[in-house]
């Protein structure tokens, strides 16, 4: 019986170092049939390039930052402008604080100057795209994440992207949050 034993934990050793060594073999292997077949190629990745990006010009964006009267925020970019080409990703931080002993909710509106460069300013992500609830004495950096279009008039060469912060009457609603309470 014991010789029995010994035997099948024999095969047992040697299948296991089998599978371990295959495991090994099984990476060349895969990087060859890669190379062969020009799958997942690093080298060729590493050479891509966003060829939308118009680097002939530049633009010089300027950010402006407002807060309606009635809403005690303060709000400001913390990038005054950028030098960008049309055509390249851009993201820009803008910070916002609550200054009030409550919760309150704010929607941003983008404005834009020239009007005309509305049509060529490409969000990807934006905190003006729903209301922000501010905790009362919380501050918070939120990111704009754009591209402006390449096909813009090549006349302009400076664009103003300007947000206004507006209270949405939404109080009782960020209180009701808050404490649990159903409300609408």
């Amino acid at each position: 019986m014991a010789a029995g034993n010994a035997r099948t934990l024999g095969k047992l050793v040697v299948v296991t170092l089998g599978m371990f060594g295959f495991g090994f073999a099984l990476v060349p292997f895969y990087y060859k049939i890669c190379e062969v077949t020009g799958i997942n190629s690093g080298a060729e990745q590493s050479l891509v390039k966003n060829t939308q990006v118009d680097s002939s010009r530049w633009v010089t964006l300027e950010f402006d930052a407002n807060i309606n009267e009635a809403l005690p925020w303060r709000f400001k970019p913390l990038q005054r402008s950028l030098k960008v080409h049309p055509g390249q990703l851009v993201q820009v931080e803008y910070e916002v604080s609550n200054t009030s002993d409550q919760p309150i909710v704010g929607q941003a509106v983008p404005s834009y100057g020239p009007a005309r460069a509305a049509a060529f300013f490409k969000k990807i992500e934006c905190f003006c795209f729903t209301p922000q609830t501010l905790a009362a004495g919380e501050s918070r950096r939120m990111p704009v994440l754009f591209v402006l279009d390449p096909s813009m008039d090549s006349e302009v060469h400076t664009v103003t992207l300007s947000y206004t912060f507006f209270g949405t009457g939404m109080k009782e609603q960020a209180a009701d949050l808050r404490t649990g309470r159903p409300h609408g």
